[in-house]
């Protein structure tokens, strides 16, 4: 979805009148810098030109850049990187700044990319590819209102752009305009009927109607199309595109009912090779969801355990959930069924770990007050290992037909190599044994929750503490394991394929610091949480600012909550 902003003239000339290298410049002149040489040739002629030393400064810049952009067609973007920024040192040239901006925003650092593409913009002249590529910046962010400017630019310079009428209707539909994104992505089909990629978004855009039999034909005409054809944009991400029109059947056949055939197009999607954040997101979200089909296949499972694990239907909601109507994130929900569910697990009774007197507490508290407001709550207390699993995969299966989905977590939490996860009551850590094998992956979770016509709200009492070490476990009324670095904020929030209706994650505490157990029959985060959560038309981030006013009061600012959103308008969980 991103083109090269334009391929120096330079070398041609360069190449050409530098003494001694007439014998080679058929061969490898023409293979460097040729759009349609494969990139294995291309990076081995560019290398082998760079070998010969025959050229320094601006000329040698230029080898350095198209090496790149073999590299890019490899999707390897830390050597398109490298490569870029060894070209840039030599000479700063506009096409280099694209093409490093445009490689690390296929990696996902979104900051950096907006950087490059200022600089290629400053640089000038002004163009609507580089405009185009920055907008891509900003709506993986989450910052929409400025993507759709950017496009605006890019669309002013050149009418003709699909790929920006495609992305800036996806930043519309982000916002919860459904209308007006689909009309500028069906004027990007009308521009182009051969690409695949405005196909893919506009069966995103039949899935948030609830129109699942265009969503089906959509994607399955982008698939015919990409396998008829690969992408002739080298800035496209290798194998990008068939593993996002999968993924995208995929959640459309399950939205259907038809198991079978998303489970045919899941494990497809896990045979392709991810190289860019957006196909790994997309390939996290299809391994969690066919675990869950194949898990629903198979034989019945025996109860969970834990006695207290249960799953209550709501009673009648007062109201819906909806954002503010003056908002246009108010189109989302509104789009949507309507269906809200909520996950809450509190866990406390732990065998070898310090235990903890409240989580269980909490969850009964959180879960009431959720039910209270019209949340269908399933609700377990002082889970092991399996019963953990189990339940969180059987609410997964459930929130695929939810407009808002909570996930409410009370207990022991950590950090292992910025990865988080939740820990069950009988963790054990073992001399020779994996740690992470005794806990749940956050990250299964947020893969699950991952799709785009969805509100995810994930609310975690836990500590910030990472456990490498037991023997120093805290011997203080708190919810760490052990002094450490605090919870990683999560990679995929706001980037890669949950670019729809928004994900909240709050946490009970700051990084680095300690989550108070509490000296009540609650901590002072739940506490707060359950006050304000039903509070009849509290917007949800207003009500997590009162929960975070209330605690820091209440622990003397020993623990000041902390949050990541990438919401895109008002939410609120009990409307006036």
């Amino acid at each position: 979805m991103r083109r090269l902003l334009l391929i120096p003239c330079l070398l041609l000339a360069v190449l050409w009148s530098t003494p001694g290298f007439a014998q080679a410049r058929a061969q490898l002149g023409a293979l460097c810098t040729t759009d349609a040489t494969p990139a294995d040739q291309m990076i081995d002629a560019c290398t082998k030109i760079i070998t010969l030393k025959v050229f320094s400064g601006e000329k040698l810049a230029t080898i350095y850049f198209w090496r790149a952009v073999g590299w890019n067609k490899k999707g390897n973007y830390p050597q398109v990187i490298t490569d870029a920024t060894e070209a840039l040192r030599l000479k700063p040239n506009t096409a280099v700044y694209n093409l490093r901006g445009s490689a690390y925003y296929d990696k996902g650092e979104y900051d950096i990319a907006i950087a490059d593409f200022n600089d290629a913009l400053r640089m000038g002249p002004p163009s609507g590819i580089i405009y185009h590529n920055r907008g891509n910046a900003y709506r993986g962010k989450g910052d929409y209102a400025k993507a759709i400017a950017d496009y605006d630019a890019a669309i002013k310079a050149d009418p003709r752009s699909a790929f920006s009428y495609q992305n800036r209707g996806a930043s519309k539909q982000a916002l919860g305009d459904l209308d007006g994104a689909l009309a500028d992505i069906n004027e990007a089909v009308r521009i182009d009927p051969s690409l695949p990629q405005p196909l893919i978004r506009r069966a995103v855009i039949w899935r948030a109607k609830g129109d699942i039999a265009r969503a089906i034909a959509d994607t399955t005409e982008a698939i015919r199309l990409a396998n008829a054809k690969a992408p002739v944009n080298i800035m496209t991400p290798p194998g990008s595109v068939l593993i996002s029109a999968y993924t995208q059947r995929g959640l459309a056949y399950e939205a259907k009912g038809d198991a079978a055939r998303a489970k045919e197009d899941y494990a497809t999607v896990l045979k392709g090779i991810a190289s860019d954040a957006g196909s790994k997101a997309n390939q996290a979200t299809a391994k969690v969801r066919l675990a869950l089909l194949k898990e629903a296949d198979a034989a019945p499972r025996k109860t969970a355990a834990a006695p207290a694990a249960e799953s209550s239907p709501a009673p009648a909601p007062p109201a819906a959930a909806t954002a503010a109507p003056a908002a246009p994130a108010a189109r989302v929900q509104a789009a949507a069924t309507g269906r809200r569910v909520a996950l809450v697990i509190g866990n406390g009774a732990y065998a070898h770990v310090k235990a903890l007197p409240n989580p269980p507490n909490d969850a009964r508290a959180i879960a009431k007050s959720l039910r209270d407001i019209g949340f269908t709550v399933s609700e377990g207390l002082d889970l092991d290992r399996d019963a953990m699993q189990r339940t969180i995969h059987d609410f997964l299966r459930e929130a695929t037909r939810s407009q808002i989905a909570v996930v409410y977590y009370a207990g022991h939490g950590v950090q292992v190599d910025g990865r988080n996860y939740l820990v069950p009551v009988d963790i054990e850590f073992k001399a020779g044994a994996r740690m992470t094998d005794a806990m749940v992956d956050m990250d299964t979770i947020m893969a699950g929750l991952d799709d785009q016509i969805r509100t995810n709200i994930l609310i975690l009492d836990a500590c910030r503490n990472n456990p490498m070490a037991p023997q120093v476990a805290s011997t203080g009324p708190s919810r760490g394991i052990e002094a450490g670095s605090g919870l990683a904020a999560p990679a995929t929030l706001g980037s890669g394929s949950t670019l729809g209706a928004g994900t909240l994650i709050a946490f009970a505490t700051a990084p680095g610091q300690v989550a108070l157990d509490g000296e009540g029959a609650n901590s002072p985060f739940s506490a707060a949480l359950s006050r304000h959560v039903g509070t009849p038309g509290l917007e949800v981030q207003q009500m997590l600012t009162r929960v975070r006013a209330e605690v820091v009061a209440a622990t003397k600012g020993k623990q000041v909550p902390w949050s990541n959103s990438s919401l895109l308008g008002e939410v609120y969980l009990a409307e006036q």
